[in-house]
């Protein structure tokens, strides 16, 4: 039997899961740990990284097909959503709530999210345009939805069996009728970056400004644990390259790597804040290697104010 040419695992030394071919010979150590101080007082223990480029190396992963799926030993495949486009079934069933909708499955940003889910083999369901090439791309990993995003019987039959929604747009929240049942709220604003732009920038972002808004104050007054990452301006420089820096103001004057806010959406799911969590983050010198502790440190923070 051929020997797999690829596996999926996580290093210490790397703060998101990473794609190894198993022809490499790096026996290179990681970086010894080192701490570093927020605020000077505040500490976490942390790893540097220098693997990039992840994203796109998992993506070929998954475009390798089912059969390869299978040979490289992949998990089982995840349930099929039952509401595919034109069905009409307005049957109100109780379900499981273990799923993560992401609200935007067709833009950069939301397929990066969708990416670091399926490595932590999470039940994920995806609003897209385009349901045939969602499957293309990601195949039984994710359940993919078609439909109008404004039509509040759509959206109502999406949220069914969700547990968490990670928000990658705005405009999703001030569209959604009513957000029952869903027990948390990942919101990825650039409302800090928006406000801080001036002349033909401000008026290209002018609509998603207020989209933004309306979005943030649905999310503040909605009364569902959230938790909201007011990023940087985004880029496409490499994820886990560079650390972070949380302090106040920081979004309107810095910028953060779309695969690094992709990355602490889904770590976002395993700190569910009693009412809600708001910090801003761009790229700095604070490398985190334990999120938990983290946004239990940010959390602790905010209070104190």
């Amino acid at each position: 039997m051929a020997t797999p040419l690829l596996s999926i695992r996580s290093t210490p030394s790397f703060p998101y899961s990473s794609l190894f071919f198993t022809h490499q010979t790096n026996s290179a150590k990681p970086d010894s740990p080192i701490w570093v101080s927020l605020n000077n007082r505040d500490h976490f223990r942390c790893k540097s990284s220098k693997k990039p480029g992840f994203f796109d190396q998992i993506l070929d992963y998954i475009e390798g097909g089912p059969k390869l799926r299978k040979w490289y030993g992949a998990p089982e495949l995840l349930p099929k959503d039952g509401l595919a486009a034109g069905d009409e079934d307005d049957t109100e069933v109780e379900e499981d709530r273990n799923a993560v909708l992401v609200s935007d499955g067709d833009s950069e940003i939301g397929q990066m999210v969708i990416l670091t889910l399926i490595v932590k083999r999470m039940r994920v369901k995806a609003l897209v345009k385009d349901k045939r090439a969602a499957m293309e791309a990601f195949g039984n990993y994710v359940e993919s939805i078609a439909g109008d995003t404004n039509d509040i019987a759509f959206l109502k039959k999406s949220l069914r069996s969700v547990r968490t929604i990670i928000c990658t747009n705005e405009g999703f929240l001030s569209n959604v009728d009513s957000l029952r049942g869903v027990e948390h709220i990942v919101y990825l604003s650039q409302l800090s970056a928006y406000r801080a732009a001036n002349g033909i920038q401000a008026l290209m972002t002018s609509n998603a400004r207020k989209l933004a808004e309306q979005d943030e104050a649905i999310l503040l007054a909605s009364g569902i644990p959230y938790t909201l990452i007011r990023a940087g301006a985004l880029n496409n420089s490499p994820g886990g390259s560079q650390g972070f820096n949380f302090e106040e103001g920081a979004a309107a004057k810095g910028s953060l790597s779309k695969e690094d806010a992709a990355f602490i959406c889904a770590e976002a799911l395993a700190f569910v804040p009693p009412t809600g969590l708001l910090f801003e983050v761009i790229n700095g010198e604070n490398k985190v290697s334990d999120w938990k502790q983290c946004f239990m440190y940010l959390i602790e923070k905010a209070g104190k104010k």
